[in-house]
Parts: C-alpha cells; structure tokens; sequence
C-alpha cells in the first residue's frame, strides 16, 4: 500500500511539471515567433530548373575546409555547374552544430543559426556566414539551380546537463540556443511522459521525439518552425533528411506536407523491397542503396550480371535518387567512371560525388554523361545483354530517341549485335569512344563495339 502511495504521488508530480513544462515552452515558442516572424520573406523563384530533370551535385565531402571558407568555394562553382547541366545542389547542413567551427553539421544544435551567433566555440559555421550561405543561395537560383538542404532530425547534441526524472540520472538535454528559437528540454527527447523511445537512436545523442506536438510545431508546423524558416528566409528549394531509419516515416511525409519541395531520404539499406516501401510511407524519394551495392558488386567485383539485381530505380524509377559516392561510403574505387555511365544513362535521379567531379575523375567525360543523360536518356530501360565483361541496355525514348548503353570490363575491345529503337537510321557513339557510325537493319539490329574499361552510348545521329 506504501508502495502504491508513493508511486501515485511521483506520478502526480511528474503530470504537474509536464503541465508547467509545456506551457513555459508554448510562451517561449510564441514569444520567439512574434520576434522573427517579421524577417520571414517568400522567395519567389521562377527560373529554376525543374529538380530531377537534370543531375544533382552533392556539393561537399566529408572534412571539407575548415575556416568558414565553403559556401565562398561552392558559389564559385555554381555557374559552371549549371552549364554542364546539374539542376539542384545538396549542402551539408547548415546551422551550428555542437562542434562548432570544426563540425560537418550532422550534431545540430541550434536549427536558426548559420553563423550569426557566437555560440559552441565559433561565430561562423565550418562552412561560413549567414551573409555567406544565403549569398551562395541567391547565386545558385540566378543560375538556374535549386538548392537542397541536409537535414538532421533523428538527433540533437550540445545540450547542458539537467536532472530527467524518466531516466533517474542527469542528462544532456537542456537546450537553450542564442537564437532564442526552439528551446528543448528532456521532454522533447526519449524517453518522456509519452513515449519511452522510437524506432532508433543514433550514436548515444539525445533523441529527439517527433510525437510530442512542441516538437512538431517547431519542426514544421508553426509559420516560424525549422522548416518554414529553410524555406522563407534562407531559401531552400529541397531536403534531404539525415538517417531516416531512426524514425517513423510519417515524420518526413508530414515534413513535405507542410513546406512542399523535392525530398529523398538517406534510408540506408540495400534490399530495393525495404527501400521502395519506406518511400512509399514517406510519399518521397529515397537513395537507391540496392543500386549502390549491385554496382559495388559489377564494378569493384567485376561481375556485371549483378546488375541484373532488384533495385529501386527498377520498381520505382520516379522515387529513385541513385548515386556513385557519398560523403559516407565510397567503396567504387575501380572502373567508377563505368559506374557513372551506368546511372547517367538509365533512370533514377542522378547524383554526381564533388570529390569525382572536381578532382578524381575527368569532368570531361563526366560532363559528356551529364549530357547524354539530359538530351538521350527517356524512357524505360531494357537490358539487353549481361555477363561478367559485358552489360548492355536500352533507353526506349519518350521525348528522345533514346539510346543504346555499352559497357565493357574487359581489357579488350569487345562487338555485340543488339536491337535498337530504330530501322534503317545511321547512328553513332555519343561518347567519341568509337569513329563507327553505321546504319541500323529494317530489323533495327546493328552491330556496336565499346573500348577496354570503358563504354559507349549509341542513338540517332
């Protein structure tokens, strides 16, 4: 009976403090809105190039520079990109995170400052200045692109120490940014009044609860929340959501919901059935990490029928952001450019590495991809012939002729017949890799050839 008294109390106090507790936040919360609020301005943007119908620069590698100096070197670069044919860029994120000055931002902590505060150790971010960031902004869309941020939900870190009563020990969750926007405590984290955990954690940080309504509505629901506030007054276009594994796919859709925009989650999987159902619950697209690994496997493992293997790109072509490299794994070391002409020329949203594309591969022929991928690349896809050296495909064409892709792991030049898109048509290899240009049978079969360790891309000429 003793027990059962003393546990109701606690209880009773635990529901007292959570009351008191949410209201001083909801003051907060409004407080910080009506401060802000008037800075909030709606970019209008009309000459952007529409998100997936060119190729996406993932626009920085793990430990880029320190110093504040990025957004100044990616601002640079925007102009050449968008000629070459990149329509969104993907920033690592933005706002200050606990390492201050040296972190690459996936340790958020303050969601409103991108370099304005003098807080964790710096003013600026690794990366540099508010002035900076939205200076790169405004650069990208007067060239035509859109910029895509990263996102980090599933954690925070940084927060002072404070005593939670649901783990009985101090914790890491009292959260106080200068920017006075989006002030937590351990009632926004696991575990708390409502729910003891999610559907993962990452790395011991403080794990964020996206059912508790005050998180949600500084997230994306409040005019003044995280994501309106990307939105409006720093001028993202798109999103790419950080470690989505970590909790429940309703927290993205929702997410898109309220701010629209172009989103693809980081859902690390290689199994294309798990990937197409969580984009499917997200109502977004999701990096195509089945084709990631097939690809390992054909190129770094020389064996080419792997890419006969289930990928996402093949259930859901339209939700299927597919990529070479990341700034998290890169294990195609070699025969990566083959890698690239794989997904440059068959469907899915591409993504171009920086690192590839300004220092390891030649922009050359990355950029003769980008172009075929742009101007040939429609349609569904066919494969027409895989072995271990060997693999050949072809675009169907819907507002292209298409195309015929050949690649060859073989140390030798290497001939094959196949059945193109097209009777009786002279055609010719987009690539320059080979000077044939011969003409297609009534029976649309032709004979086309690719160099060693290398491809060819054939259509009309």
């Amino acid at each position: 009976m003793k027990t059962s008294k003393i546990l109701y109390f606690s209880l009773m106090s635990l529901f007292f403090i959570s009351c008191s507790n949410d209201e001083v936040f909801q003051e907060k919360e409004q407080n910080a809105t009506e401060a802000k609020e008037s800075v909030i301005t709606a970019k209008n943007i009309s000459n952007l190039k529409p998100i997936g119908t060119g190729v996406m620069m993932q626009a920085f590698y793990w430990d880029v520079p320190a110093g504040g100096t990025w957004w100044n070197v990616v601002k640079g670069k925007v102009a050449d990109w968008s000629n070459a044919g990149i329509d969104a860029i993907w920033l690592p994120p933005a706002s200050k995170a606990q390492n201050g000055p040296f972190s690459m931002g996936y340790d958020p902590f303050d969601y409103f400052d991108f370099g304005e505060y003098n807080q964790m150790g710096s003013v600026e971010t690794r990366f540099g200045s508010i002035t900076e960031l939205q200076s790169l902004v405004n650069t990208a869309h007067n060239n035509g692109l859109s910029v895509i941020a990263d996102i980090v939900l599933n954690h925070n870190s940084g927060g002072n120490s404070e005593y939670n009563p649901f783990k009985g020990t101090n914790t890491y969750t009292d959260y106080q940014p200068m920017s006075g926007m989006f002030n937590r405590s351990y009632y926004d984290f696991h575990p708390n009044d409502v729910q003891a955990n999610d559907e993962g954690v990452f790395g011991g940080f403080a794990d964020l609860s996206h059912t508790k309504s005050y998180v949600q509505n500084w997230l994306w629901k409040n005019p003044n929340s995280v994501a309106k506030y990307y939105k409006n007054v720093i001028g993202f276009d798109g999103w790419r959501f950080d470690y989505v594994k970590g909790f429940a796919p309703w927290v993205v859709k929702e997410w898109k919901n309220s701010v629209g925009g172009f989103s693809v989650g980081e859902y690390w999987d290689g199994n294309a059935g798990t990937l197409d159902w969580w984009s499917g619950q997200a109502e977004v697209s999701a990096f195509d990490f089945a084709c990631y690994y097939r690809m390992r496997d054909a190129f770094q493992g020389n064996n080419l029928n792997r890419l006969n293997d289930d990928m996402l790109w093949k259930r859901n072509a339209s939700k299927a952001v597919t990529f070479v490299a990341n700034h998290d794994t890169d294990e195609i070391i070699n025969n990566k450019i083959l890698a690239y002409a794989y997904i440059l020329t068959h469907e899915g949203y591409p993504t171009i590495f920086y690192k590839d594309y300004e220092e390891w591969l030649n922009k050359e022929r990355l950029n003769n991809l980008i172009w075929i991928h742009n101007n040939l690349a429609s349609g569904n896809t066919s494969i027409l012939y895989a072995d271990n050296d060997e693999y050949v495909a072809r675009r169907n064409g819907y507002n292209s002729a298409g195309l015929v892709v050949y690649i060859n792991n073989s140390n030798s030049w290497q001939e094959r017949w196949v059945e193109t898109n097209w009777s009786n048509t002279r055609i010719k290899d987009y690539t320059g890799h080979s000077n044939w240009e011969p003409v297609t049978q009534g029976g649309k079969w032709v004979k086309i050839q690719a160099p060693p360790k290398s491809y060819s891309v054939w259509s009309v000429k």
